[in-house]
């Protein structure tokens, strides 16, 4: 697929991700209708409203690719597409069921185990986030539009670590230490790899765990804006596998954080 097309397909997403970020903030000021899924996970109401404006707007835009979403996916059926779509409708839904502002709303299309377009939204920070090739991703905030390259923005000597826990684990902090990390903060959902990718905070590191749909959209954002992003033990961190489960992972900024 053509940079141009690629190019067409996010953009004309944009207005439906803005949309879909309002509509999960109207219910859920509405008061949220929530379940509890087969992995004990909850769903709410807002999560599918929202998988259905985002999955209906990619039909539209490429029927013939198909759409796997953490919200219909059948996990009993393998994974063998080489180009296909992965939809987080949000990313942090105990976050959004809480109402607090870090929860997310993905998209990615992954092209022969790369995600090469990954939008993300943070309506309740009136942030945007998209991309669609390397060196072309941008940020929406309050309207106004810019590229995001990951240039440092912390101060110099000043090594910021996200976490998706208060007390990661020992591991974690052990390869934390090799990187002169001064100090971690906790962080919920996809919003980490976006704010790597603006150059806010400068490294990220996890085990094994949650999907690829959970990671697609921001991976895209951040290593197209320049980010390093491999597993913990430095092997590609590829997308496309049978059960759609992650290995573990490291997001660097750039190779010399302190830069």
């Amino acid at each position: 697929m053509r940079e141009d097309e690629l190019k067409d397909i996010s953009e004309n997403l944009l207005e439906t991700f803005n949309f879909a970020g309002r509509e999960s903030i109207k219910l859920h000021d509405e008061g949220l209708k929530i379940k509890i899924k087969e992995d004990k996970s909850p769903v709410s109401n807002g999560d599918l409203k929202v998988n259905e404006l985002i999955t209906d707007k990619i039909k539209n835009l490429t029927p013939n690719i198909p759409i796997v979403s953490e919200e219909t996916v059948d996990l009993n059926v393998k994974n063998t597409a080489r180009i296909f779509w992965l939809i987080d409708p949000i990313d942090g839904t105990k976050e959004y069921i809480a109402g607090k502002d870090e929860y997310t709303l993905n998209a990615a299309l992954v092209i022969n185990t790369v995600p090469v377009l990954g939008i993300v939204g943070v309506p309740k920070k009136n942030r945007l986030f998209y991309t669609y090739a390397p060196g072309k991703s941008f940020l929406i905030e309050n309207g106004n539009k810019k590229k995001i390259s990951c240039i440092k923005q912390q101060p110099k000597g000043k090594i910021v670590a996200l976490s998706s826990a208060l007390k990661p684990s020992n591991i974690i902090l052990n390869k934390l230490k090799k990187f002169n990390v001064t100090s971690i903060v906790k962080m919920a959902s996809s919003y980490k790899f976006c704010v790597i990718a603006t150059g806010e905070y400068d490294i990220y590191a996890a085990r094994e765990r949650a999907n690829e749909w959970d990671y697609a959209a921001g991976h895209a954002v951040a290593q197209n804006a320049g980010a390093i992003i491999k597993t913990l033990d430095e092997k590609p961190f590829l997308y496309g596998k049978e059960d759609y489960r992650n290995p573990s992972l490291l997001i660097k900024r750039a190779e010399n954080l302190d830069a």
